[in-house]
């Protein structure tokens, strides 16, 4: 077994994080986040809060009820206009 240093910093930060999640300890919480990045098909549940789910649920309604959507060209240009002042704040 190894064992892999961390600043008190990260390991307070690791400590909650895997006390959200439902780990047990920081050894079993920082394991399962090395295998999934080593997956080839890393397990994305985690993503999948409660809070994102309500909100993918209530835009599904609010589309099924009839509000406006974006086009794909809509949706591109809103992307583009994103993107380009996200480089214009962050200088890249």
């Amino acid at each position: 077994m190894y064992q892999v240093q961390l600043t008190d910093q990260v390991y307070d930060q690791a400590k909650r994080r895997a006390a959200e999640a439902g780990f047990d300890s920081v050894d079993e919480y920082v394991a399962d986040l090395l295998s999934d990045d080593f997956s080839e098909s890393p397990n994305l549940d985690h993503l999948f809060t409660p809070e994102r789910l309500a909100h993918i649920d209530d835009v599904v309604a609010r589309v099924n009820a009839g509000e406006k959507t974006l086009t794909m060209d809509e949706f591109d240009a809103n992307l583009a206009e994103f993107r380009a002042n996200w480089i214009r704040r962050n200088g890249q």
